[in-house]
């Protein structure tokens, strides 16, 4: 029987935690990564030497490396002084390895090698963008750092997203998509991590016209400056507005506790809530949320909510074998766990 060919889209933590989740449950994984990152590390690195920005990759082939935990530490080390104070290990072998190689594409594959990947990690584009944001007020944000810690008003909604320059899907990832028999979206921060691969000429267009099924992972938590006070519905509208209907979302069911929630107060971040008049056919609500420490995807309840639907032949078949609700939502697992 042939695995199941299962695209995963985003960037940051998000598309760790998914992959993280769906590592070594049969399944043929592939990350279509973002390119915008600018930040930290990751921006000295573009800045000093001209490369595309690793730390979003090296995130997903650690994720998918079957390599000695060890090595897989040794990559998440990060210096804490002197002149690399501030980089990750892994960022700085990417970079070593796209100037001994010639180009970024190749700097994957042998870090690929190195760390006995199972699966591929494919960057959104080859092309070198910066990632804008226009606010309501007409103003704009450029850099990806900028918009993720804003330095202007993060009150004023972003109303459009655009790269500097416009840029080209890399067409591996469109031959990925085009050949997947799953596409999974999110979780991640929405503005800096999800819709940036969207931007890409040519992503949106090939998600659309995929015979996938298509899942969303919606965000636990909203983001200051960029989803201030939004529900699931929000999120959901916003990605089905760049790559067309979704078939399934998850969103958590659980609300994280008062001494959880207090960690977040200062970052007027709040848990994401399903309206009560919402309706989605494809909605999925579950405990899918750690127990403890910071608000996060759990792996394992995560993986069980995926791989439930990544089984499936059709969206018909979860409909038999799953109770629906009046607001024609499914629980996967009891509600109320």
């Amino acid at each position: 029987m042939n695995k199941k060919s299962v695209v995963v889209i985003g960037g940051g933590t998000g598309v760790y935690a998914v992959l993280t989740s769906l590592k070594n449950k049969g399944v043929d994984l592939s990350a279509i990564v973002s390119m915008c990152d600018d930040g930290g590390s990751t921006g000295k690195l573009r800045d000093d030497y001209g490369t595309l920005p690793p730390g979003d990759i090296r995130r997903s082939l650690i994720a998918l490396s079957s390599a000695d935990k060890d090595l897989r530490k040794l990559f998440k080390y990060r210096f804490e002084n002197g002149h690399f104070k501030g980089h990750s290990f892994g960022n700085l072998f990417l970079t070593a390895c796209e100037m001994s190689e010639g180009n970024f594409k190749n700097a994957i594959k042998m870090a690929s090698r190195v760390l006995n990947v199972q699966g591929k990690v494919i960057p959104v584009t080859l092309t070198k963008v910066t990632l804008c944001g226009q606010l309501g007020n007409g103003a704009v944000v450029r850099g990806e750092t900028n918009i993720d810690i804003p330095k202007h008003n993060p009150d004023e909604k972003i109303v459009r997203l655009f790269t500097e320059p416009k840029a080209r899907a890399n067409p591996e990832a469109l031959s990925a998509i085009r050949t997947a028999d799953v596409l999974i979206v999110g979780p991640g921060d929405l503005k800096t991590s999800i819709l940036p691969n969207f931007l890409m000429k040519g992503l949106p267009e090939a998600i659309s016209r995929s015979r996938a099924k298509k899942i969303y992972v919606c965000n636990l938590m909203t983001k200051y400056g960029e989803t201030n006070n939004y529900t699931a519905a929000d999120f959901i509208n916003e990605v089905e507005d760049y790559i067309g209907p979704l078939d399934f979302i998850i969103v958590n069911t659980k609300r994280p506790d008062k001494e959880r929630l207090r960690k977040y107060a200062d970052e007027k971040s709040i848990p994401v809530t399903i309206p009560s008049d919402f309706y989605h056919t494809g909605l999925i609500k579950n405990n899918v949320m750690t127990i403890r420490g910071y608000i996060r995807h759990d792996h394992k309840k995560l993986a069980k909510a995926l791989m439930r639907i990544i089984a499936l032949d059709s969206a018909a078949t979860l409909s038999h074998n799953l109770p629906k609700l009046r607001s024609g939502a499914i629980y996967i697992d009891n509600p109320s766990s």
